[in-house]
C-alpha cells in the first residue's frame, strides 16, 4: 500500500496563518510516503513568499515533489516573468520543474504548465508531453500506476468560466496513450474526482487550496490518494471547523476495468 498526499494552491502572502499548524500537523500524522504540491506556493512571486512555502516543506516528514503554478511566476515584474520566470521558484522550492519519481507501485511525473506569455492561462507543451510519456513507457514502470502532476486541469467542470489551457486537448489524449492513469491538478481552488469526459481511462484528482483564504465557496483542502492492489482510494480531507483542524470528509473508491476507471461502493 503507497499513501500520497496531494496539496496545492498554498498561496503564502494571501494565505490563513491560523491554519498553518493544523495543516502541518495533519500532513505528517497522516504518514505519507509521498507529498505532491500541485503548484502557486505563493501569491505574487516574492522571496519572501517563497521562503514560508520552502519554510513549510522542510516540516514534512515525507518526500516532497513539486511543480510551478502561475502565481510562481512574477505577474507584475514584466521582466522577470519574460527573462527569468522560474528563477525564484529554482532557489527556493525545486531545480527541476518537471520531476519525476519512481516508486514500488506508482510513478510520477510532474509538467510544468505555466505560460509566462499567458499568466493566466497555462500551457501543456510538446516537449513536457514527450519526457514524460518516455518515463511513463519505461519498461520499470510497466504494471505501476502512472500519476501525472500538473497547474493547470487539462479539462473543465462545465460552470468554470476560465479558458481552457492551451495544448490541453492533445495533451490529454497523449497521455492517455502512453501509460497514465492518474492527474493531479489544482488552479481552480476547487475540488474534483472523477474520469475525465473526453479519456475515461484517465481519473482527475483535483484539489483546492490547501492555506489560502480565497476559498471561492469551498473549504481549505487536501487529497490523500490510498493505492493497493492495482485501486486508488481518494479521501478528501477538509478544514471548515472552528478548531482549524482538517478531517476526513469524503472518500472515493476506483478500480480500472477494460482500461476504464470505475467508481467502487
Amino acid at each position: 500500500m503507497t499513501r500520497i498526499v496531494h496539496l496545492s494552491d498554498l498561496h503564502f502572502g494571501r494565505d490563513r496563518p491560523e491554519l498553518l499548524e493544523p495543516l502541518v500537523a495533519h500532513v505528517n500524522g497522516l504518514e505519507p510516503d509521498l507529498v505532491l504540491v500541485s503548484g502557486d506556493f505563493t501569491q505574487r512571486a516574492r522571496n519572501h513568499q517563497f521562503s514560508a512555502a520552502r519554510a513549510f516543506i522542510n516540516r514534512l516528514q515525507a518526500q516532497t515533489l513539486a511543480v510551478p503554478g502561475n502565481h510562481d511566476t512574477p505577474l507584475d515584474n514584466l521582466y522577470m516573468r519574460l527573462m527569468r520566470p522560474w528563477v525564484r521558484f529554482r532557489r527556493h522550492i525545486a531545480r527541476d520543474l518537471e520531476p519525476c519519481v519512481m516508486g514500488t507501485e506508482f510513478v510520477v511525473v510532474g509538467l510544468n504548465t505555466t505560460d509566462p506569455l499567458a499568466w493566466q492561462r497555462g500551457r501543456l507543451r510538446r516537449s513536457s508531453l514527450r519526457r514524460a510519456c518516455a518515463f511513463l513507457s519505461d519498461d520499470r514502470a510497466q504494471d505501476k500506476i502512472g500519476i501525472v502532476m500538473m497547474h493547470h486541469p487539462p479539462e473543465h467542470d462545465t460552470d468554470v468560466g476560465k479558458r481552457l489551457m492551451r495544448g490541453a486537448d492533445d495533451g490529454l489524449l497523449r497521455l492517455r496513450d502512453c501509460g497514465a492513469d492518474i492527474v493531479l491538478c489544482g488552479h481552480l481552488h476547487a475540488w474534483r474526482v472523477a474520469p475525465f469526459r473526453a479519456a475515461r481511462s484517465l481519473l482527475l484528482v483535483q484539489a483546492g487550496t490547501g492555506l489560502s483564504n480565497r476559498v471561492r465557496g469551498e473549504p481549505n483542502d487536501l487529497n490523500l490518494l490510498i493505492l493497493e492492489d492495482g485501486a486508488v482510494v481518494i479521501e478528501h480531507h477538509v478544514s471548515d471547523g472552528a478548531d482549524l483542524s482538517f478531517r476526513c470528509e469524503s472518500r472515493s473508491r476506483f478500480r480500472k476495468h477494460d482500461g476504464i476507471w470505475n467508481a467502487l461502493p
